[in-house]
């Protein structure tokens, strides 16, 4: 298990980890069947704790939020002398623990995303690790889950044999169901961000160039513009500019968050 230290970014904490320390922490939990929450966590991640502070409550009661952007590890880098020389990339990070489960004989399961994209992503995968044993897939629904359907699908999961569930739903909805699920599931739980959209080849990873100097987002954002153009027109230069007021002490970020009034059964 890790000892690793949170850092304030704009009141959301984030872990100082890297790959090494995150894949030990999940393996350690998977066969220990430890219920853990798990994201990895953008500027649009941050961000969405920063508006919502019902949201930024269930964020800071995750047992480990990764520094997925470059932005994320910059800062960590620049304002706390964390040393992380990578971030912790949600779609590597699944290829990386998929590769540990393989190894070590221990099943995962992935939920979110649709049918066609899962079918893309179990061909992908087992091509690459064939011996990797996937205890189950199943899509989102695309709307609320009500308390039978979260219960039966807790069952399902539980059920399968899996020892590490990775959840595809979007930010910031996985973020919200591995929090909501976390006391059902005796498995770490992992919200990956664009994993399942990744590894299924739906959309192209962005040039290694590219992600090192952190403008993968600007890749994304041409191979998606109108899904896209909302969030970094908005959040990226708001991002900057909330860091700098953090940075230059002229404004503090409370972590506390509000305690959410209802689950949102995101599903």
């Amino acid at each position: 298990m890790i000892h690793n230290e949170k850092k304030n970014v704009l009141g959301v904490m984030v872990d100082e980890i890297d790959y090494e320390g995150a894949v030990e922490y999940v393996m350690w939990a998977a066969k220990e069947r430890q219920a853990r929450s798990i994201s990895a966590l953008a500027v649009h991640g941050v961000m969405a704790g920063v508006v919502d502070k019902e949201h930024l409550y269930r964020l800071n009661n995750l047992d480990v939020v990764l520094p997925d952007g470059q932005p994320v590890r910059w800062y960590l880098n620049l304002l706390y002398r964390s040393r992380l020389t990578a971030r912790c990339y949600g779609p590597k990070l699944t290829l990386k623990l998929c590769a540990r489960a393989e190894s070590e004989g221990l099943p995962v399961f992935f939920y979110g995303a649709t049918q066609s994209m899962l079918d893309a992503m179990r061909k992908n995968l087992l091509k690459e690790h064939p011996q990797l044993m996937i205890a189950g897939m199943e899509p989102s629904k695309f709307r609320r889950l009500d308390a039978r359907e979260k219960s039966e699908l807790a069952d399902r999961i539980r059920s399968s044999g899996a020892s590490m569930l990775f959840v595809g739903l979007g930010c910031p909805r996985q973020e919200v169901f591995v929090y909501e699920f976390r006391d059902l599931l005796p498995m770490p739980a992992l919200a990956v961000g664009a994993a399942f959209t990744f590894i299924s080849g739906e959309l192209p990873h962005a040039p290694l160039w590219i992600e090192k100097i952190g403008m993968e987002w600007l890749f994304r954002f041409c191979a998606e513009p109108h899904r896209l153009w909302r969030l970094h027109v908005f959040h990226n230069p708001a991002y900057a500019a909330l860091l700098a007021l953090q940075f230059l002490r002229l404004r503090s970020f409370d972590p506390n968050g509000v305690s959410p009034r209802s689950e949102l059964l995101h599903g």
